[in-house]
């Protein structure tokens, strides 16, 4: 690990940056609209207008690249997210904070896509799982830490939002400086969705309901923080108490997946999700509970999108898993587009349980549909024809481009190519 910080510290101190810039102005959205006057349901929609952006540039930023190269692509990029970010407190209109997060989305998308190629090329194949798992980790920190920004500003003036503009500026200053030359970037052909559901029902339909949970999480999160009365320094603890739990929880949960049927696990993850979510529906007005609750859900949400991942890879050949990936993350990107609204309309009727409720609903849903493929399909574990199981534990939270999920993907099949080799090796030397 000590070797990956070194050579790509530029890179990962950049990320850092950005994601403190990033997360600092996606919680301070809730926050400001408030004050602004938005309805609930107005928020929501700005939230769900970050996702249509990203989903946008996770198609059209390989174009881009393609067309003029890295470097132009990143700068350009990264001009446009510092100069939304400091049009937001003077066009204070709810349409026109959406018309700025599909621009913010659609940026970071692109930028996260240069900035992994960058990473990918700069690691072999010994340390790309060390790098990737690095570059996420940072940006999981740059979240957790932008929440401590804000308990310190005022909301309602305009220091919080030049402050992640500088940061977004400063972020691309050791990118572009310090990292090697820019590597040749070329998308896998994706599979149709059609084929991917056909391999897997429940990686499909669990990707597309966790889509709507995290944006949900983390586009409503402060939302639900306003209405329910906490505090600044409140609500950013509460905030951060979703990223910490996904960091906390992303180990063992990796862990029992090499263990045990991946989707008894999916199941138990969302079902012990959906009874937190009540239990936070019910007593969140207790501050402590809150933050119990946000970690719980967040540790829980975040590591089964890894986990569904996994369990997609289960059912594919080698290599179509890194093809894979773009269907993955579109049918996620269209549940994240569509949570914050339906989230902001609960909530907009019942209040601030509505955020919960939402949750518990979806994660529902995800476990009864998961319960009920186990009695369509039998599993591939535990008989002699069963493949190996591997770990796919890396932290690829909702903000990972194609080119990480691809990356991951990539390392999930050379790992299982090798498993099924020494299984093979191990079989031959048995007959001899």
């Amino acid at each position: 690990m000590i070797n990956v910080a070194r050579a790509s510290w530029a890179l990962l101190l950049g990320m850092f940056l950005l994601q403190i810039g990033n997360g600092l102005q996606g919680s301070l959205m809730g926050v400001r609209g408030a004050i602004e006057g938005f309805s609930t349901f107005e928020i929501s929609l700005i939230a769900s207008a970050y996702f249509v952006g990203f989903l946008g540039g996770s198609r059209l930023a390989p174009k881009f690249i393609a067309r003029v190269g890295h470097v132009r692509v990143f700068a350009a990029l990264g001009s446009l997210i510092s100069a939304v970010l400091v049009t937001y407190p003077v066009l204070t209109d709810p349409w026109a904070w959406m018309a700025l997060r599909v621009v913010i989305g659609f940026s970071l998308s692109g930028v996260y896509v240069t900035a992994e190629s960058w990473l990918n090329n700069a690691s072999t194949n010994e340390t790309r799982g060390q790098s990737l798992s690095a570059y996420m980790m940072v940006q999981m920190l740059g979240l957790v830490g932008a929440q401590g920004i804000l308990s310190a500003g005022d909301p309602s003036g305009y220091l919080l939002f030049i402050i992640p503009s500088v940061l977004v500026s400063l972020s691309f200053a050791p990118i572009l400086l310090s990292v090697s030359p820019a590597p040749a970037f070329a998308a896998s052909r994706p599979m149709s969705l059609r084929q991917l559901y056909d391999a897997s029902p429940l990686g499909v339909i669990g990707m597309m309901l966790l889509g709507a949970v995290f944006a949900g999480q983390f586009g409503m999160a402060p939302v639900y923080a306003t209405e329910a009365g906490l505090s600044l320094g409140q609500l950013s603890l509460f905030i951060s108490s979703f990223f910490i739990g996904a960091i906390v929880l992303q180990y063992p949960i990796g862990w029992l997946s090499d263990r045990m049927d991946r989707r008894i696990l999916i199941v138990g993850a969302a079902a012990i999700g959906a009874g937190v979510s009540i239990l936070g529906m019910f007593f969140g007005q207790v501050f402590p509970v809150l933050l119990g609750v946000g970690l719980l859900s967040g540790g829980l949400a975040q590591p089964l999108y890894a986990l569904i991942i996994a369990y997609t890879n289960d059912y594919l050949e080698y290599e179509d898993m890194a093809a894979a990936s773009g269907g993955l993350l579109f049918v996620n990107g269209i549940g994240a587009i569509a949570g914050p609204p339906i989230m902001g309309a609960l909530m907009s009727q019942i209040g601030p349980g509505g955020f919960w409720l939402f949750l518990a609903v979806i994660l529902a849903v995800l476990t009864g549909y998961g319960l009920w493929r186990m009695t369509q399909r039998p599993t591939v574990y535990g008989g002699e024809d069963a493949p190996e199981v591997v770990s796919y534990a890396t932290i690829l939270p909702g903000t990972a481009s194609v080119v990480a999920v691809e990356t991951a993907q990539e390392l999930y099949a050379e790992a299982a190519e090798e498993q099924a080799e020494a299984a093979e090796e191990v079989q031959t030397d048995t007959r001899e």
